[in-house]
Formats: structure tokens, sequence, C-alpha cells
């Protein structure tokens, strides 16, 4: 990669992408800058757009259009997949979101969950929020495999795999380890259902104590993923970095991004590390609100930090979270944060802040 030009990918997709994804680019502009990077966004209209002008979301060939997009650039930001006002409802950008993930093996499903503003919180007391969600993000009962017998009757039989290998367990593991030691995490905290699942899960069970063995400085402990949900909720200061398979760590975000301010808080990375990876904030389409202006780009704009970080852009990185809590601050924010601006307003007074101070 050119060490001072950065090719980034810009899909859409459906919904509110098409509101945030303008306004979070040019604020990535802005920041990379700090590491005298220069971003060059390539924007594709993948999803609702193309369907509007030619009858399809995607290309015919979507894992075809996933390794074209990864030889041609050095990440890909996602926008949001999912319903569009103006698209059928089963049209969407959602099988390409899933073809990146897995065609380009983006085990990785980091997922922080930081609060910014005790009044985001749906708490009734104040305390520090710092969270991440390690979610291995290419195997469990997510890869769709399984099938159906006898559909339609009453005498169906429907099964769904749960699919857990060592080399699957072992990265995301030792990836939460890494994590942890890198960001002086003290704790990594692993969720599984071992009581039940007593295979799958006896392999996380003697994976993850086996990785921590490697990493004496970082505490490892686990839980049962029900008695974490609710621990969660009630002691959510007592835990750092969470580390769990596919489902579980797709249900437990949402439960830490509910602590911090909803999904338009939560920022999403999915990464293979030293490879092409594609980064998509939580949240979904939210037709209600998509192409009005006014949806909130703080959870762009965080993933934006994450991928600027992965690839060691760290004082981009660090002016885009800078950014974002001057903004907070000073209550330059959405409606669903009790503000009054909008999407791009939003996205001025970041960019104004990183000229300011990068």
């Amino acid at each position: 990669m050119n060490e001072t030009k950065l090719s980034l990918a810009v899909i859409l997709g459906d919904g509110v992408g098409h509101d945030i994804l303008p306004v979070v680019t040019e604020v990535m502009k802005e920041a990379a800058l700090a590491d005298e990077v220069q971003v060059d966004p390539t924007v594709y209209n993948y999803g609702a757009l193309r369907y509007l002008d030619e009858g399809s979301p995607l290309p015919e060939d979507v894992p075809a259009l996933v390794h074209d997009l990864a030889s041609k650039h050095d990440a890909i930001l996602f926008g949001s997949a999912g319903l569009d006002p103006r698209i059928p409802p089963d049209v969407n950008c959602r099988d390409l979101l899933r073809a990146l993930r897995l065609e380009l093996d983006l085990y990785v499903n980091l997922r922080p969950a930081f609060l910014f503003d005790p009044s985001y919180s749906p708490l009734r007391k104040e305390v520090p929020i710092d969270l991440t969600v390690m979610r291995e993000n290419t195997e469990g009962v997510m890869v769709r495999l399984g099938g159906n017998f006898k559909k339609g009757t009453k005498d169906e039989v429907a099964i769904q795999e749960d699919v857990n290998t060592f080399k699957g367990v072992e990265r995301i593991c030792r990836y939460a380890f890494e994590y942890a030691k890198k960001h002086n995490y003290p704790k990594v905290t692993m969720a599984d259902k071992f009581g039940s699942l007593v295979h799958a899960h006896d392999l996380w069970q003697r994976v993850f104590w086996q990785i921590n063995d490697e990493f004496p400085e970082v505490e490892g402990e686990h839980y049962f993923i029900d008695t974490l949900c609710m621990d969660l909720i009630q002691h959510p200061e007592e835990f750092s970095v969470i580390v769990t398979n596919n489902m579980y760590g797709d249900i437990l975000s949402d439960v830490c991004a509910g602590l911090v301010g909803g999904v338009g808080m939560a920022p999403s990375g999915c990464i293979h590390p030293g490879k092409v990876s594609m980064f998509e904030p939580v949240h979904g389409t939210a037709p209600d609100i998509a192409l009005k202006g006014i949806a909130n780009p703080f959870a762009t704009t965080l993933t934006a930090r994450i991928l600027l970080g992965s690839l060691g852009y760290d004082a981009s990185a660090d002016i885009i979270l800078s950014a974002v809590k001057n903004a907070i601050r000073e209550k330059s924010v959405t409606g669903d944060l009790g503000g009054n601006l909008k999407t791009k307003e939003v996205g001025d007074v970041l960019c104004k802040y990183i000229q300011k101070n990068r």
C-alpha cells in the first residue's frame, strides 16, 4: 500500500448509508491528514440506487465483486444493508455484506461500546463503560449450514448446524488477548453455554484457557452467556474485552450498544489482520429516517476510527475520537441524542475541530 495514499471503497448500501457515508468520508479525509495520508474514496452505489437504476441491487457474481473490491482498495467502508423505503423489502445489500465477511475471511468482528455521556445510558447509576465485544465472524450457526426436510408440512424438520473449528476459535481468542494487552485492558471474558452445548463449547473452553496461559498479564474469566447478559446490565463497569461466538457476539454487542446510547453510537470493524478488511456501523438502514439527512453519523465516524487505527494510522484515529468527544461535550449532535443538528452539520463540526487540532 502506498504510504501516503489510502484507497477506500465506499459502499453506500441501503437506507441511511446514503445520508451518512458522504459526510463521514469527508471527516476521514481531514483526519487522515494527521498521519499525512490522503484518502482516495471510490463510491459504489450497490444497493438501493443500483436497483432503481438497473433493476438489481448487485452484480450477479457477488463473490467475484468482493475479490475485485479487495484487489483495488486498501479498505472498505460500508454504509448499511437491509430495508430501504424505495425498493422491495426482499431486495437489499445483505448478500454483499455477508460475502465480504466470508470471502475475505474477516474473522474478527470488533465492536466497541464506550459511554461518552452518562445521559446516554438507561442505567440509573453513573458508571464508566468501556467495553469491546470480539465476535467470531466466520463460523457458528450463522454460516447457514443445514436444511429442511419435508418443508411446508406438519412433519417438517429444520436443522441449523453450529460450526466451530480449532482454527476459528484459536485465532479470535488470541486476537482478544492481544487487543487487551495492547490497549491496557485488564481482563478478557469468554462467554459460552458450555453446560448445554457440550461439544462445541468444550472446544471454546479448552482453547480459551490455553491462550490465556500465554498472556499472564491479562486476566481471563468465563461466563455463561445468560449470566453475562444479566451482569452486563447490573455491573457493566466490571467488563472490558468480551470474546464469544458469532451468534452470541451479535446479541451481546447490541446489549452493550444499548448501555451507551443505542446503535447510533455503535461502530464495528470486520477485520483480518494484515489483509483488506471491511468496516460498517452496527445500525441498520433506519428506513423511518433514511434520506432525510437527520441520521446520527457517530457510529460510522467511530467505525472510520477503527478503520484508520487498524491500518496503523493512530494519530488519525485519535483525532476522530477527540472530535466526537468534543461534539458531544458541546451538544453538537443529532435529534436522537437530544440535539438539533442534521447529519451534515454534525460532520461539519467534526471537520472543523479536526482542522483546528490536527
